[in-house]
């Protein structure tokens, strides 16, 4: 007897807030009629951590100490022990996504040592000679976008020989000189970090400049906390020797089921930070680390189409340059 299971949500993104309620159908299709001893759905939010292969041995009590963090389980029966008759049946459900209580519902984040998901499981138990039939549907809570107004903080940068650090011959490093800007430190998630880099001047050509957008995760017990950053995206913004004095945008759009607002908890935290990473011909690697605090705040349309514009001038600015320039 061929039968499927399917749960099937009615909001087609599956991207939910806490307080709303979780809804869709249950879709049962079988050839026949299908007996059962009864269908029901659990919904579940965990804190999975994990550490790295350097620091297991560090923190033996971690295992033991921190186990999956429950934010938020309910089970509820869909139907009673009985039958389904044959072809294509759907069961309507609803669920209020409320967290367990005293706990926070963190947005979905996917992470290396640090993951957050929400699922919804639908069973169905059968009789004995039967297989039990199961179906996992994963689903996205996103915070409560904050009201509040975000103040802008733009930092600006220097990078010379003589500011770099963790550098062992610093006389052997070539003379090179690159200012630069982004528009702010504090990023709203839903909006693209901005800025501009400018190569001044440089006695080794440049092979590459890059954005690299990092994710830093701290696990950890009464025992001590272990700290780890790993890659999520890299950008390459210039190729080749680029023109001295050129303004090169800075331009990076964050992927949101890799980050998440910036948060702190007793147990981890999940913070990121971006590097501009300067590769020269020598093979030489210029890195710049700049820590970034990423919030969600609830934006208007006037806000959006300012800001809009406000791209639009900053991506398309250095192109009439080349084009008056005739380069």
């Amino acid at each position: 007897m061929s039968v499927s299971l399917d749960v099937r949500l009615k909001r087609a993104n599956k991207v939910y807030h806490e307080g709303e309620l979780l809804s869709g159908v249950v879709v049962i299709s079988s050839r026949d009629a299908l007996q059962h001893q009864g269908i029901s759905l659990s919904m579940e939010g965990l804190v999975n951590l994990q550490l790295s292969s350097k620091s297991v041995g560090v923190f033996e009590a971690f295992y033991n100490s921190v186990k999956p963090i429950q934010l938020v389980s309910s089970n509820i029966e869909v139907v009673k022990a009985g039958k389904v008759p044959s072809g294509k049946t759907e069961i309507p459900f609803e669920f209020p996504l409320q967290a367990k209580g005293n706990r926070v519902l963190y947005e979905t984040y996917h992470g290396v040592f640090v993951n957050i998901q929400y699922t919804l499981r639908c069973d169905m138990r059968r009789s004995l000679l039967a297989k039990d039939l199961s179906k996992t549907c994963e689903f996205m809570v996103h915070s409560q976008s904050q009201k509040s107004k975000v103040q802008p903080n733009p930092v600006d940068f220097t990078i010379t020989p003589e500011t770099l650090q963790n550098v062992r011959e610093r006389t052997s490093l070539p003379k090179f000189l690159i200012r630069g800007h982004l528009d702010a430190s504090t990023c709203v998630i839903t909006r693209p970090l901005t800025g501009e880099l400018v190569v001044e001047n440089s006695d080794v050509s440049i092979k590459s400049i890059e954005l690299q957008l990092v994710r830093v995760e701290t696990c950890g017990c009464a025992e001590g906390y272990a700290r780890d950053a790993t890659e999520i995206q890299n950008i390459q913004m210039a190729e080749g020797d680029v023109c001295h004095g050129l303004s090169i945008p800075i331009y990076m759009v964050f992927p949101r089921l890799f980050t998440c607002p910036t948060l702190e908890t007793t147990n981890f935290k999940v913070e990121f930070e971006v590097n501009i990473v300067i590769v020269l011909h020598d093979d030489h690697l210029i890195t710049e680390n700049f820590p970034l605090k990423l919030m969600l705040l609830l934006v208007t349309c006037e806000m959006i189409s300012l800001h809009t514009v406000y791209i639009f001038h900053k991506i398309y600015k250095p192109c009439f340059v080349l084009i008056v320039s005739g380069c």
